[in-house]
């Protein structure tokens, strides 16, 4: 058993064999994927394809890259979109201090409010930090929801993850966890509780090893998988059911 808790299979890189991507996730063993938006439009397709195979589950918000163009509609059709049964969560959302694709006053200003209608909506949030640590857990620890969700593709040390830990957030950890140079990353995950991670792909973003350089898909979360669970000095079984266990309560998928 094994959970993608985080993947675009909406993006443009699939639209040429969606399917056999699909079907080799489940042979590799992947009981379901989570599919997340990242605009209207991304947000649109995912829930379509979500609907359009039983092993997909669907995200939907607007990114930090996009923030900039959200208008007054834009809140009621994502209201609109997190009604669909098989969306599980609002996301991705946050900061993106590294690409800047948004001025950073929007995004912030943004990140606020799309916390509020997760709220509102009842869902878990799928949190987006790139290289806005500090800001990021600021805005979480003065949130006054309730704080649940995930923590997105962790690219912080210890210290920002045990702070996670203690705001309810769940620790995502992508391919990268593979990389020759990802030792933090590793430190992470060797003294984060099994029970606070998830495993993801970020598909088609960051391949683990050895299909580095390639198009990531699904069915290689396996591999980030095993190297988690080589790191925890624990099988590979084991660590793919806690995982998978986690996500399905987070998301209230059941399998």
């Amino acid at each position: 058993m094994m959970i993608d808790s985080h993947a675009h299979l909406e993006l443009p890189e699939f639209d040429s064999d969606r399917d056999e991507v699909i079907a080799r996730a489940k042979e590799a063993g992947v009981d379901a994927i989570v599919t997340i938006g990242i605009d209207l439009d991304d947000c649109l397709k995912a829930v379509e394809i979500a609907d359009r195979y039983d092993m997909v589950y669907a995200a939907v918000g607007i990114h930090p890259h996009e923030v900039k163009v959200i208008d007054r509609q834009t809140y009621d059709r994502m209201r609109d979109l997190a009604a669909r049964p098989k969306v599980v969560a609002y996301g991705e959302i946050g900061l993106d201090f590294f690409r800047n694709l948004s001025p950073r006053d929007v995004q912030i200003r943004r990140f606020g409010e799309q916390l509020e209608l997760a709220q509102d909506l009842n869902l878990p949030v799928i949190i987006h930090d790139r290289e806005a640590h500090r800001e990021t857990l600021e805005i979480l620890s003065s949130w006054k929801g309730q704080r649940r969700g995930i923590i997105h593709c962790f690219s912080g040390d210890y210290a920002m993850a045990r702070k996670c830990l203690d705001l309810g957030f769940y620790i995502s950890i992508p391919g990268t966890v593979t990389f020759t140079k990802a030792d933090t990353l590793r430190d992470v995950v060797r003294r984060v509780p099994a029970e606070s991670l998830l495993v993801e792909t970020d598909a088609p973003f960051l391949t683990p090893e050895p299909h580095r350089g390639k198009r990531n898909e699904s069915a290689y979360v396996k591999y980030t998988a095993m190297r988690v669970a080589e790191l925890k000095e624990m099988k590979f079984e084991e660590l793919a059911e806690i995982t998978s266990r986690n996500a399905s309560e987070i998301f209230s998928i059941k399998l």
